[in-house]
């Protein structure tokens, strides 16, 4: 899968990694997707109900390395 733009929001609490998210996903055409690099724990709930809340359309979550997960989300 391509990945249209990658953010690193490693070692920030909540609400910042979403509010990244939400800040880089307003330049990207609909249909991109963006990788978000988090290790909030708030960030496994916060960014399925962004996506949910926002019509963006959550592609995967998983483990990368320790604590560090990426979301894939592709812009509605």
């Amino acid at each position: 899968m391509k990945i249209d733009l990658e953010v690193d929001a490693v070692g920030l609490l909540c609400p910042l990694p979403v509010l990244k998210a939400r800040k880089r996903l307003q330049g990207l055409a609909a249909g991109q997707v963006l990788r978000l690099l988090a290790d909030d724990p708030a960030a496994v709930i916060d960014v399925p109900h962004y996506c949910a809340e926002s019509g963006h359309e959550l592609l995967e979550s998983q483990a990368v390395t320790g604590k560090i997960r990426a979301y894939l989300i592709r812009k509605a």
